[in-house]
C-alpha cells in the first residue's frame, strides 16, 4: 500500500490567497475592518455555483450583503421569532446596514425550480418544505424548457412581493429610501433580464432603461404572473 499523501487542494488554495492574493487587497480589507462595512446592495441569490454575484455586478469586498439559498426564496413575514436565516439577514440588511437596493436574482437552469416539478429525495425533509416557498410560481403544465424559464421568472416576482410584506422593507420603499430589483440571469448568455413592474416583463439589460423595478404598490400575484405569461406561448398558460 502506498504511503503517498494526497495533496489537499483546498488547503493549497487558501494558502495561495494568503500569500499571493491578500497582499494586493490588504489595505482595502483593513479599511473595511476599521471603518466597518457599508454595502448599498442586499443581494438575494440562489446557491447555485454558477451564479457569482461579485462577477455579475462588477463589485468587490464590502459592496454586497449576500443571502444565498436554494431558489433565491424569501419566506413570508409572519412576525414570529425563530431560526429564520433569510429573514434575519433581510432585517439586518435593511435595519442595520440601511441598504438602498435589494436585488432578487433567479437564473436559468435552476435546480431548485426544476425540483418543484420532481420528486424530492425523502431524506431531504428541510428541502421539501423549503421548496414550498416557490410552489405558487409553478405551472400546471408538463415540464419543458419554456415552462422552467417562465417559472424561474415568476418565482422572482413572487419573492419581490413577499419582500413588501416585511414592515421595515415596505416602510423604506414607501419613503423612497429603498428600491427592489428583480433579475433573471441567463447563464449561457451572460445576460441579466431585469423586471419592469410597469410592463410586467423581464427585459434584457442590454435593452433596458433601468436595473429593474419591484412592486412598489399592492399587487396580487396572479395578475403580475399573467403579465409575465403573456410573453410566452399561450398553450403554456395556466
Amino acid at each position: 500500500m502506498s504511503d503517498a499523501v494526497v495533496p489537499d487542494e483546498l488547503l493549497a488554495r487558501i494558502r495561495r490567497f494568503h500569500d499571493h492574493t491578500f497582499p494586493g487587497v490588504q489595505a482595502q480589507f483593513q479599511t473595511l475592518v476599521s471603518e466597518g462595512q457599508h454595502p448599498s446592495i442586499l443581494f438575494i441569490g440562489c446557491s447555485d455555483s454558477r451564479l457569482v454575484p461579485y462577477l455579475l455586478t462588477g463589485t468587490g469586498p464590502g459592496d454586497l450583503f449576500l443571502i444565498r439559498n436554494v431558489g433565491a426564496f424569501v419566506p413570508p413575514y409572519d412576525g414570529m421569532a425563530g431560526y429564520h436565516g433569510t429573514s434575519a439577514a433581510i432585517e439586518f440588511g435593511v435595519l442595520n446596514l440601511k441598504v438602498s437596493r435589494i436585488v432578487v436574482c433567479g437564473h436559468s437552469h435552476c435546480g431548485g425550480i426544476r425540483a418543484l416539478y420532481e420528486e424530492v429525495n425523502p431524506l431531504a425533509k428541510n428541502l421539501k418544505v423549503w421548496l414550498e416557498l416557490g410552489r405558487e410560481a409553478a405551472l400546471p403544465v408538463q415540464v419543458s424548457p419554456e415552462a422552467l424559464r417562465r417559472t424561474e421568472q415568476r418565482a422572482v416576482v413572487l419573492q419581490l412581493e413577499r419582500l413588501m410584506g416585511y414592515p421595515m422593507v415596505r416602510t423604506q420603499v414607501e419613503a423612497g429610501h429603498l428600491t427592489l430589483h428583480g433579475w433573471h440571469y441567463v447563464i449561457e448568455d451572460g445576460e441579466v433580464h431585469v423586471f419592469d413592474v410597469n410592463s410586467g416583463q423581464f427585459v434584457p439589460a442590454s435593452e433596458a432603461s433601468h436595473s429593474g423595478h419591484g412592486p412598489y404598490v399592492e399587487h396580487l400575484s396572479e395578475p403580475m404572473f399573467n403579465e409575465i405569461d403573456d410573453a410566452y406561448n399561450p398553450e403554456f398558460r395556466p
